[in-house]
């Protein structure tokens, strides 16, 4: 017997099965990875980056390969969302309004729920629209899949397409409650304050 943990049993082992696609998958990808890795950081190693995808991989990124990319840097979505109108009473830092007037949550992104929002290419990424502050607005959701890669389609047509919800100021504190644990006023909520 080989230690079965004193119970008296012998000790099972789980076989792996060769043939597993996961096993599979990974011996090749890692082989693969790892000689075109090792090629292209000694050719460019000043412009290269690894991050690290897990323990056994690690896949090679260029930066300047498109200076262009088509997702905004983080650093200019958060300018885009400076740039949208503020909420009275709100916290800017969490809440704000798209240009067409819809209330939007800083934690809902990407969602299509009538709170979430989109950093939107005003000029379309397919037709030439840069990923920069200047063609950068933040967009309920719903309305930024409905605009697509359109530039013709008016304000109005814009503001049907709006997912509308009434939220009031208890949904909005209890929301700002449940993504952040605590709920801010923003500077200008007027009234009294308790000491």
């Amino acid at each position: 017997m080989r230690g079965g943990g004193g119970n008296g049993r012998p000790e099972r082992r789980r076989r792996r099965n060769s043939t597993s696609p996961l096993k599979d998958r990974t011996e090749t990808t890692s082989s693969k990875l790892s000689s075109s890795s090792s090629s292209k950081l000694s050719s460019s190693s000043s412009a290269t980056t690894l991050i690290d995808v897990d323990d056994s991989n690690a896949v090679l990124f260029d930066y300047y390969t498109n200076p262009n990319p088509r997702s905004f840097p983080h650093s200019v979505k958060q300018k885009c969302w400076e740039k949208a109108d503020k909420v009275k009473g709100r916290d800017p830092d969490r809440w704000r309004r798209d240009p067409l007037g819809n209330l939007i949550f800083r934690k809902l992104v990407g969602c299509p729920g009538c709170l979430c929002h989109d950093y939107d290419h005003i000029v379309p990424y397919s037709k030439g629209g840069k990923s920069t502050l200047e063609n950068c607005q933040v967009l309920q959701a719903r309305v930024n899949r409905s605009k697509g890669n359109r530039t013709d389609i008016s304000k109005s047509d814009l503001i049907q397409k709006s997912s509308y919800c009434r939220v009031s100021g208890r949904d909005m504190d209890l929301l700002e409650l449940s993504a952040f644990g605590n709920v801010q006023h923003g500077q200008d909520t007027g009234g009294c304050r308790i000491q």
